[in-house]
């Protein structure tokens, strides 16, 4: 006979009894399955009024369990009904059903007394759409990525805002901008890039996790830079970097952000590298991307919360100074440089990166910030050939 909870040991008792039932799974409607809502129902009013600190929040008790698995919203489609339905669950606008429970604990084994307890409310984030740019990335698609069936930019705007700073892996609020500018950037729309950055990197889980310390190790770097050599080099930085549990996402920098790169970590500490491709050139490929991994190595810890927003045209502070040193020197050491700057003729600049298995790029590019001559050799700086390698990104 079914009774109010009056002790622990009663609690202990229903708990038990709980269990047994949602591994049975019973039918809804039939004898089992309405003694289990009703269980549900009596344990929740027990917890609630003797410990309600005892387990997390339903939806946060569904997100570590996320984090945990490295799972998308995507993944939790089977158990929760539909892509809509998941989005909803998480911003709780809609309730866990027993079905969506049973589910959820026998697929991921989320404890039950934590996805039966009642949801903390949550006040949805206001935003003043006027202060971000949604026009643009509605423009380029964003939407799709974030909700179900966009219908118009006019009835989404507050919608896409929302989705994308709750699917995002960052805390912006959190995201302390180092920012190296000659102009004063859009925070928001920094942000608003970032969040979007981090989404795309949760949406394609990396195959391994980020060892801590790892590109400490010279040979890392070394490996890295050769891939230069090859045509299709930057699309194999990408592989080369998410095999070792970094993310490398390249996405347009929206307008008034004056962007070539960023570096920043995402909440379970995996570490992204993102690249606007501003300038589609080969040195500055590379060049852009062994600054933002240096923040990586130099400066971003496990935990920290910075994000290194990069205009890699103006001069920066020292550690700046760093991350363009430490790119340097990755990509062409030091003792090389006096054999370097005679350089004079074209077969000699492939002469010199071709015993450094680089790309006559990077040797032509580091002459032009040497000499100051930009027309000097521009041939071999490789115009146009790294976009078309991330079309596919650069198309958002």
């Amino acid at each position: 006979m079914l009774k109010v909870i009056k002790n622990d040991h009663e609690y202990e008792e229903v708990m038990a009894e709980l269990n047994s039932l949602i591994d049975i799974d019973p039918t809804p409607g039939t004898e089992e399955g309405d003694k289990l809502e009703l269980l549900s129902l009596i344990v929740g009013t027990y917890e609630k009024e003797h410990f309600p600190m005892e387990d997390p929040d339903p939806i946060e008790a569904i997100k570590f369990r996320m984090d945990q698995m490295e799972l998308t919203q995507k993944d939790l489609v089977p158990y929760i009904g539909s892509k809509s339905k998941v989005s909803e669950v998480l911003n709780h606008k809609r309730p866990l059903t027993l079905s969506m429970i049973r589910a959820l604990n026998r697929g991921l084994g989320i404890p039950a007394k934590s996805l039966i307890k009642e949801p903390a409310k949550v006040e949805p984030q206001k935003f003043d759409v006027r202060n971000f740019p949604v026009a643009e990335p509605f423009k380029r698609g964003w939407f799709s990525v974030l909700t179900p069936n966009p219908v118009s930019l006019e009835m989404d705007s507050e919608v896409f805002l929302n989705e994308l700073f709750s699917q995002s892996n960052l805390q912006p609020m959190m995201c302390r901008q180092k920012i190296r500018s000659k102009s004063t950037m859009d925070g928001n729309a920094l942000l608003t890039w970032a969040a979007m950055v981090s989404v795309l990197a949760k949406q394609r889980p990396l195959p391994v996790k980020y060892d801590e310390g790892s590109i400490f190790i010279k040979d890392f770097r070394y490996g890295l830079a050769r891939l230069s050599a090859f045509e299709e080099g930057p699309k194999l930085a990408k592989e080369y970097l998410n095999k070792r549990g970094i993310h490398l996402i390249v996405l347009k920098h929206l307008k008034k952000t004056y962007l070539d790169g960023a570096a920043m970590r995402l909440r379970d500490g995996t570490p992204v590298i993102a690249l606007t491709l501003r300038y589609d050139r080969i040195d500055n490929f590379w060049f852009t991307l062994f600054h933002e991994l240096a923040h990586l190595d130099l400066h971003l810890r496990k935990g920290d919360t910075e994000c290194f927003f990069d205009d890699l045209d103006v001069d920066g502070d020292e550690a700046e100074k760093q991350a363009d040193k430490y790119a340097r020197d990755s990509l062409i050491p030091a003792e090389y440089i006096p054999k370097m700057l005679s350089i004079e003729t074209l077969s000699d600049v492939v002469a010199v990166a071709h015993s450094l298995d680089i790309n006559p790029a990077i040797v032509a590019g580091r002459l032009h910030w040497e000499r100051k001559n930009y027309k000097q050799f521009a041939k071999l700086v490789g115009n146009h050939e790294v976009r078309k390698q991330f079309s596919e990104y650069l198309n958002m």
